[in-house]
């Protein structure tokens, strides 16, 4: 089951998000945020949370892209499953929440950011009718090494 992301569900979140930081494939972050911290910039509207047996086994939210007027229909995807969890759906059932949610509110491009290697996002994003735009080459450090991006975007059919 989907549903709307509570403060109630930060340390099931976070935790989550720490097996996405610990295994180097999917953030740049090396540390976990708090609460606060990782809610920041966080659009309140598409942050969604799955639930097994009534606890978030993962989740997806929606970030702004900038603060600039222009760029009000912009936004980046970012989903995360628990690693027991994983190859079930809830991704993909995660991120067409995340569509449904963003065209709903007016976002008319999604971004994501992707590893190169980390193959299963970016076979999900394309599933979804995120197209790749570009790589990133030599884009950040972590653990000080380069590393790239995968660029991706989708552009909404509804909204023009």
């Amino acid at each position: 089951m989907i549903r709307k992301m509570r403060d109630e569900d930060s340390l099931s979140v976070l935790a989550i998000y720490r097996q996405g930081i610990e295994a180097r494939s999917a953030t740049f972050e090396t540390e976990l945020p708090t609460w606060s911290e990782w809610l920041r910039g966080k659009l309140e509207h598409s942050r969604f949370v799955y639930l097994e047996r009534e606890l978030p086994v993962g989740w997806a939210v929606l970030s702004l892209s900038s603060s600039r007027a222009a760029y009000a229909g912009v936004a980046e995807a970012s989903i995360y499953v628990h690693q027991e969890h994983r190859r079930k759906g809830i991704g993909d059932r995660l991120l067409r929440a995340l569509v449904q949610s963003s065209e709903e509110h007016g976002i008319w491009t999604l971004s994501a950011s992707v590893f190169p290697e980390n193959e299963a996002s970016i076979a999900l994003l394309k599933k979804n009718g995120f197209r790749i735009v570009g790589r990133r080459e030599r884009i950040a450090r972590l653990d000080g090494i380069w590393r790239d991006t995968i660029l991706l975007e989708r552009r909404s059919d509804a909204i023009r």
